[in-house]
């Protein structure tokens, strides 16, 4: 028999092949919580949804071909993979993480440090060879974003895995790929050895369902992960399956239009003299390094006013923009982290890992960029962060003020 062939990942992304004995074009949803059973002694594959599913299971293989797995779970929420996967931790065992992370992935690793469950360190996952240091035989695990959020932080993946694992090789390296979606980057080929994503941003697309997914190579890995998803019942319903698999047929299209809006807003925002936070650009400290682990910059920047209050009146000054947590959708969104999504990171932590209290993130979407431009434009104009050229009555023809 011929080898499978493999299409390239925008291709795989549509073509999910099902095995429907109807042969329907669209995978069919089991809704059913229950499976009868042939006898006493044959159970058959499916017995009860907590278990397994076959929506899920089509779901989940569709998954692992996407990323690059060998195994993939799906699961209720981005935060229901964290859980998962520290409780593959022992009571008392160090772990490392990032100073730059999504906020309630902050809250949770906070929660069970300061509870005594984990000994949880955060260092600048930027500066290599000092988070490099940190690593000893005891690191049992290591979480790792890249680019953070919102700081737009890009760490040296396949360095800090190579290390980890040379110094202790049952260290299990953690990498929570939501900002680059497999689009854009493939960790596991660099190193990492559980790979996960809030399947709510852009797996979805849609912000209409909330949903997880969790992906490794390794087969003790995943039998483990298997045994806490089954115990604790956190996965991801039929029905919710089923439409996350709609919303990836489309992930290719929505994320290269998102990120080719966002390359042109951060322009923009750049070109009026905001700093900017996006890994697109060359202005950003780690842009080569981010163009060698990655397939594009993605949708996500963020940038600083140097007011608090300008930042809230540009903010609540859009009209296409909503003012809302969470990103990876197809419109666009605004919002200040520190208000926010990282509300639950205190602001002496804050200030002690150089988080800017006027930081401003967009999350971009499919519309027309004119438009997105012009909206924000008009904010920018409104909370008196820019002015009119006096040669010019153009929107687009604007300056900084000379004390923002």
């Amino acid at each position: 028999m011929a080898p499978k062939k493999i299409y390239n990942l925008e291709t795989e992304l549509v073509l999910n092949k099902n095995g429907d004995q109807h042969n329907a074009s669209v995978p069919p949803l089991y809704q059913s919580a229950t499976f009868k059973q042939d006898s006493l002694s044959n159970m058959g594959e499916y017995d009860y949804t907590r278990s397994g599913n076959p929506t899920r299971t089509q779901l989940q293989n569709h998954i692992a071909k996407i990323m690059m797995a060998n195994h993939a779970f799906a699961v209720t929420s981005g935060m229901g993979c964290l859980d998962v996967i520290t409780r593959l931790l022992a009571p008392g065992d160090e772990v490392l993480a990032g100073d730059d992370l999504y906020g309630g992935t902050n809250r949770l690793l906070t929660y069970l440090n300061q509870k005594g469950d984990l000994k949880v360190q955060h260092w600048d996952t930027t500066n290599t060879e000092s988070f490099l240091s940190k690593i000893t035989p005891n690191t049992k695990m290591i979480f790792l974003e890249s680019p953070t959020n919102p700081l737009i932080k890009v760490c040296d993946v396949r360095t800090i895995a190579t290390h980890a694992h040379k110094v202790n090789p049952d260290c299990v390296v953690v990498f929570d790929n939501t900002m680059m979606s497999p689009i854009f980057m493939t960790p596991l080929d660099l190193g990492v050895d559980i790979q996960y994503e809030s399947a709510t941003k852009y797996l979805n697309g849609h912000h209409d369902i909330m949903a997880g997914v969790i992906a490794t190579r390794d087969a003790k890995l995943a039998e483990r992960v298997y045994f806490v998803i089954n115990s604790t019942g956190c996965g991801l319903t039929p029905f919710d399956c089923w439409l996350l698999m709609r919303g990836l047929r489309t992930l290719a299209v929505r994320i290269e239009r998102q990120q080719q809006n966002a390359l042109r807003i951060a322009e923009f925002l750049s070109n009026l003299g905001f700093r900017v936070r996006y890994p697109g650009l060359k202005s950003h400290p780690q842009y080569a390094l981010h163009q060698s682990l990655c397939r594009g910059p993605g949708a996500v920047l963020s940038f600083e006013t140097g007011s608090i209050k300008t930042s809230e009146r540009i903010v609540e000054g859009t009209d296409i923009f909503g003012i809302a947590v969470s990103f990876g959708c197809v419109n666009s969104l605004i919002s200040m982290p520190c208000r926010m999504s990282h509300a639950s990171i205190d602001e002496k932590t804050r200030k002690e890992r150089d988080f800017p209290e006027d930081l401003i993130r967009l999350c971009i979407g499919i519309e027309n960029c004119d438009d997105l431009i012009d909206d924000l434009t008009k904010a920018l104009l409104k909370s008196g962060a820019v002015k009119l050229n006096e040669r010019d009555e153009l929107f687009n023809v604007v300056s900084v003020q000379p004390k923002l």
